[in-house]
């Protein structure tokens, strides 16, 4: 493929994210327990993990140009449940608690725990799950953790930095280039990572076309 085809290519790939992520969004469901776990006959999901207080709810408001679609918090440990948002039933997104700290009884956190694995383990229209790492700190042991997991049950994964934006340019090179190296031992791993900010936005049209190309086709295509 020529420069003039592939950046046509990457231009169309932009915009139907944009259209996606620019269509309704509607929340489903929020799920306490596998019985709450919605009966989806279609639509792809995609599922959006990461450390307490990583910027989940942040990303997926700047995903879907909305400010309050997902709740943020400066406290970690706000989200509880798995929350299933739908954009035109082709594309599920789905906003998981966040691991390794929050304020709460540890049988609380274990029942999160419990259900997030039971979720990822038994959801075949599940196609990826985005894992969050803070730009600002790079892999942690309990992300590692979780790539693991995420190896055995064979779930395509891949990693998203988040709050670039809080980065020198130096460092936050320094920093993707390790977190390939580390990501290219893991077979559940797509090889390239995202780098994003909520902030100022950057990265945000990429993301949306790489999860756009794993939505429902659009009706009448």
């Amino acid at each position: 493929m020529n420069d003039t085809s592939s950046n046509d290519a990457e231009k169309a790939a932009l915009e139907t994210g944009r259209l996606l992520f620019a269509g309704p969004c509607d929340f489903l469901v929020s799920a306490a327990d596998e019985n709450d776990l919605p009966k989806l006959s279609g639509g792809t999901e995609v599922a959006f993990a990461g450390r307490s207080n990583v910027g989940k709810s942040s990303l997926l408001n700047a995903l879907t140009g909305r400010k309050t679609l997902a709740r943020t918090s400066n406290t970690p440990g706000r989200t509880r449940l798995l929350n299933f948002f739908s954009l035109g039933g082709r594309l599920i997104l789905v906003d998981l608690p966040g691991y390794g700290y929050a304020r709460a009884p540890k049988t609380d956190i274990e029942r999160w725990n419990e259900l997030t694995r039971g979720y990822l383990k038994g959801r075949p229209q599940l196609r990826r799950v985005c894992l969050l790492i803070d730009a600002r700190h790079g892999l942690k042991p309990s992300d590692l953790e979780v790539m693991k997991a995420l190896d055995i049950v064979a779930v395509s994964y891949q990693i998203v930095l988040t709050k670039a934006d809080k980065m020198k340019p130096g460092p936050l090179k320094r920093l993707i280039e390790e977190t390939e190296a580390a990501v290219a031992r893991h077979p559940a791993a797509h090889p390239v990572c995202h780098v994003t900010s909520s902030a100022s936005g950057e990265g945000i049209p990429e993301l949306r076309a790489a999860l756009a190309a794993l939505a429902e086709p659009a009706p009448g295509r």
